[in-house]
């Protein structure tokens, strides 16, 4: 008789901890981060940013982000947009809602090349999403301007060579610059980081983060860089650093599962250093 309660008793733990794992899984919710950067254009002072990364197979909350018209400036989607197997409306439906807010940019991720990679890409552009892949873009306002880089991931895999980084214009390479890059493990293949900021996703911010284990990643690197912000030399003689943002991501990858690592959305506020204390 003790087994039998011992039994529904674990039965019962398991099943609320399935259910607060699934539920965390598909939470909505905005996280809000204020990013000082030496070099940014006093204009940009006060720049929204909507970071969107790691969607996968979920819809996003059209309620939570059509609020967001007029008040971010630019949204940029850091990959998996989709996965394998993922209905391709679903994508064109997300991408419509985002363009909807704002001009959008967007890197791909490991997942899409996953996917029918020609037909999400023709939905990005038909969306009027604008595709980097190793690219610069200008991003302007009051007639000042910072430079947005997006890194494509490597369609065979992130194991072999990136792309080069592209450069800048001809005497525009100490201007403010961000990289968009889907995996942020993308930094151990550079000697040099020439950006103010990194944007990436990639790690879903472990996922699911066990009490004493951890993040259980393969990858050393990922045990440290999962979420948040964080400093990377830029190895060019200055002992200057980037920032570095990695987002938790909206999606899950395999199972809708998450734990002690809740799905996010990401408002970036860019302040000039010293601006605005």
């Amino acid at each position: 008789m003790v087994a039998v309660w011992v039994l529904l008793l674990a039965a019962a733990c398991l099943t609320t901890i399935g259910t607060v794992m699934l539920a965390e899984a598909f939470r909505s919710r905005l996280t809000e981060t204020e990013i000082a950067l030496d070099t940014l254009p006093v204009p940009f002072d006060g720049y929204r940013i909507l970071l969107v990364t790691d969607i996968h197979r979920r819809s996003l909350p059209h309620k939570l982000l059509s609020g967001l018209k007029g008040k971010v400036d630019v949204v940029l989607v850091g990959g998996d947009m989709t996965e394998k197997n993922c209905p391709l409306q679903r994508l064109r439906a997300n991408m419509a809602l985002l363009a909807s807010i704002g001009p959008v940019y967007a890197v791909h991720g490991n997942h899409d090349y996953k996917a029918d990679i020609g037909e999400v890409d023709r939905i990005l552009e038909h969306s009027g999403v604008r595709l980097l892949a190793d690219e610069n873009i200008p991003l302007t306002t009051e007639g000042a301007q910072l430079w947005l880089t997006g890194v494509d991931y490597p369609r065979t895999g992130g194991k072999v060579a990136y792309a080069p980084l592209p450069d800048l214009p001809s005497g525009k390479e100490k201007e403010c610059r961000i990289i968009l890059v889907h995996d942020p493990m993308w930094l151990l293949k550079r000697k040099t980081v020439p950006a103010d900021l990194v944007l990436s996703g990639h790690t879903h911010g472990g996922q699911v983060v066990l009490p004493y284990i951890g993040r259980r990643h393969v990858e050393a690197f990922y045990h440290i860089y999962s979420a948040g912000m964080f400093l990377w030399p830029k190895g060019d003689g200055t002992g200057k650093k980037a920032k570095l943002l990695i987002s938790r991501g909206f999606g899950t990858a395999h199972l809708p599962l998450r734990w002690n690592s809740p799905a996010e959305l990401n408002i970036l506020t860019l302040r000039r250093k010293g601006a605005w204390k």
